[in-house]
């Protein structure tokens, strides 16, 4: 497929069909779409029984049928299903991320009493659902590479499936159950793992009791605030915008969103502008790992800049989004419009924030008071680990950002 390079801020330069007009009138069919997508995950949020009262209550309380209506209003039928509650929890996640990104870029043109009491709600209820998911995905990370570093075979999570095994096959008496992986099996490791495989198996076990506490407190904050008053707050403002757009005035309605959407472009090349891409455009950046396990728990000096220039990519998308006409089913690139080289770079940066967050429980885990200096050296070797997995994203992002803007 021939490829052009364009302005990924010209949204006449896009392949396909004429996108919208880039006025106010687009800036409200995107902001109704994700409101209607918002509802939509919230009603098969319901319909999966995980809404927060665990007995097929509508979460908010009110408007059950709203992403319904609001779909025979613009002719569109019922969205396919997710696969339970963790899609659908993603789902909404994603609208009020989208939601929130949109009303901060494109706020001179909305009602501002409006757009700052609502923008915060979303970025409350969007990290409140997230956090469960980044405790799973974080413990998964950091059990895996202790396996690759160790060379171990199971871990606390892989034991306890193994010892599970032989009590389900007692209680359905089987005559011929499946043996059970042994829990306490491990590889024979080379001679320079060997301190390294004493430490592993409880550092797993550490890691395991630390993050699955943190995830299910996660999951208990979750639903507490689907039922809560705020969210119902949240769920009837997204109602209503799904019907009525509250725009500034009548003139925002024909107003041009490039500007504002170049504006979210420049802050974003600035944050990069700021970041020690030279440094980060070697393979190894030995001076990001002098930090090491220090008694300081704060976060890793280097990490805040790389953390904003995402959100700031983020933002910087949802605006082309926008001016894309993009609808919801249609984000993210599905439609063969979106610059691989931000969908590159954005991945390189969803890669470094879960490393740091990984490097940063390893530490954390580290300081745990009297655990064994086999323990300790297992997590100081993790550590090390997910740092250098920080510094390979950082050289994967310098890498696509440097490259010509692409469309396919």
């Amino acid at each position: 497929m021939a490829q052009r390079h364009l302005d990924p801020t010209d949204p006449t330069a896009a392949a396909g069909p004429p996108p919208v007009p880039a006025g106010g009138d687009a800036l409200a069919d995107y902001l109704r779409a994700q409101a209607t997508e918002f509802l939509r995950a919230l009603r098969l949020h319901r319909e999966s029984g995980a809404g927060a009262h665990g007995n097929g209550a509508h979460p908010s309380g009110a408007h059950p049928s709203g992403a319904g209506a609001v779909d025979r209003g613009r002719g569109r039928g019922p969205a396919p299903a997710p696969d339970g509650p963790v899609d659908a929890a993603r789902a909404l996640r994603r609208a009020a991320r989208r939601l929130s990104g949109t009303l901060h870029t494109f706020q001179p043109l909305l009602d501002a009493e409006w757009a700052e009491a609502m923008r915060p709600e979303l970025a409350w209820l969007s990290g409140t659902l997230a956090l469960e998911h980044a405790y799973a995905s974080r413990l998964d990370r950091l059990l895996q590479a202790l396996h690759r570093l160790s060379g171990s075979a199971a871990f606390p999570a892989q034991q306890q499936a193994g010892r599970a095994a032989p009590a389900r096959a007692a209680a359905t008496a089987d005559p011929a159950p499946v043996a059970p992986l042994a829990p306490s099996v491990t590889r024979p490791s080379p001679a320079d793992r060997g301190n390294l495989t004493v430490g592993a198996a409880k550092a797993g076990a550490l890691l395991d009791r630390q993050l699955t506490l943190a995830r299910t407190r996660a999951h208990s904050t979750a639903l507490q605030a689907l039922g809560s008053s705020r969210f119902h707050a949240v769920a009837d403002k997204v109602a209503l915008l799904a019907s009525e757009v509250p725009l500034k005035d009548t003139a925002a309605a024909a107003a041009d969103l490039r500007p504002l959407a170049a504006a979210a472009r420049d802050r974003l090349t600035d944050a990069v502008a700021a970041l020690p891409l030279v440094t980060a455009g070697n393979p190894y950046n030995a001076q990001a790992l002098v930090h090491g396990l220090s008694p300081d728990p704060a976060p890793h000096p280097q990490d805040a800049q790389w953390h904003q220039v995402r959100l700031l990519l983020r933002l910087h998308r949802y605006a082309l989004e926008v001016l894309a006409g993009t609808d919801a089913e249609d984000a993210d690139g599905a439609d063969g419009t979106t610059d691989v080289r931000l969908l590159a770079a954005g991945e390189a940066l969803d890669r470094h924030r879960d490393a740091s967050e990984a490097a940063a429980a390893a530490a954390q885990a580290a300081r745990t008071p009297r655990i064994a200096p086999a323990t300790a050296y297992a997590l100081g070797v993790l550590h090390a680990d997910q740092r250098h997995e920080v510094e390979a994203a950082r050289y994967a992002f310098q890498h696509s950002w440097r490259k010509e803007p692409i469309r396919l």
